[in-house]
């Protein structure tokens, strides 16, 4: 069965040049630790979240040392704060 983490992010800006950072750099970086899928989806003005889909638990959570030090490196780099995450099992897909 398969495994999702969503993460919330705030910024304090959202541009262009952001969206491509995000899509070019760390959509990539999450799926070289083992995800399989990865959603970034803008939820309001300044506002979005990660959905990151994993093949099961085990392989998320074999990822997580590793996804904790991207969601820091974004932070570092980009304007914007993590306000919350989530994980569950898949249990219903389309």
């Amino acid at each position: 069965m398969g495994y999702a983490t969503v993460s919330n992010w705030t910024t304090t800006e959202w541009n262009d040049g952001l969206e491509a950072i995000a899509r070019d750099k760390f959509v990539p970086l999450i799926l070289s630790v083992g995800a399989s899928r990865v959603q970034m989806i803008r939820t309001g003005d300044l506002s979005f979240s990660v959905v990151t889909e994993y093949k099961d638990e085990a392989a998320a959570n074999a990822a997580q040392s590793k996804i904790a030090e991207i969601r820091s490196q974004a932070s570092e780099e980009l304007p914007m704060t993590m306000s919350g995450t989530s994980a569950g099992g898949i249990f219903a897909n389309g």
